[in-house]
């Protein structure tokens, strides 16, 4: 029975060896997968933030790890699949942080934006540059001639508001590879006969007035 019941003992001791690695090994295999997926994430946004950094001018030899930190790294990965799988997420880690600050510092392009809040910056401005020329000769030489013809002037300035606008903004904003750049025509026309129309109407009421 003595021997009975020690080739009981050994035969549960070997299955629980097996068990245990049985579960080490589907562990480490899980390891391995999640760590492929890892640094495939990884080097996908590296290699996007390189082109960020160098395209604001960032040289390439600073992109590029030195020898020593590849070294360390190394180092560092020498503990099997665990290891290397915390090691990729504190560099997914390092890298929301990274993509953090690059938004923080993002320029100032309005390239980029929507295609109103965008052409706004051309129509508006050349919207506005007659209708302040005719606030300015009224309250230079009050409601007199000059103001009439400042006033008879401005009629056409809208259309010619619009069409430089339209001008500009094909030539300050290249277009995306969908076609051409989008000029929201409509908007632009809008933009540029308001103030028109508004300083018109207040000249206008101003004189009858005085």
């Amino acid at each position: 029975m003595d021997a009975w019941q020690d080739y009981l003992a050994a035969a549960r001791q070997l299955d629980g060896v097996r068990r245990s690695a049985a579960a080490a090994a589907g562990e480490q295999a899980r390891s391995v997968q999640a760590a492929r997926e890892e640094l495939a994430e990884v080097r996908t946004r590296l290699a996007a933030q390189q082109t960020r950094l160098r395209d604001r001018g960032v040289p390439q030899i600073s992109l590029v790890p030195s020898p020593p930190e590849l070294t360390e790294e190394a180092r560092s990965m020498t503990g099997g699949p665990a290891a290397v799988l915390s090691g990729l997420r504190t560099a997914r880690d390092r890298v929301d942080a990274a993509d953090g600050v690059l938004v923080a510092r993002r320029p100032l392009r309005p390239g980029s934006w929507p295609a109103r809040p965008r052409n706004l910056l051309v129509y508006g401005p050349i919207a506005l540059v007659v209708p302040l020329i005719q606030v300015v000769v009224y309250v230079a030489t009050g409601a007199g001639a000059a103001t009439v013809a400042a006033l008879i002037c401005g009629l056409p300035m809208p259309a010619v508001a619009f069409v430089a606008g339209w001008i500009g903004v094909g030539r300050l904003f290249r277009s995306t590879g969908a076609g051409r750049v989008d000029r929201t025509s409509r908007f632009g026309a809008l933009v540029c006969l308001v103030p028109a129309v508004l300083v018109t109407a207040g000249l206008l009421l101003a004189m009858l007035a005085g």
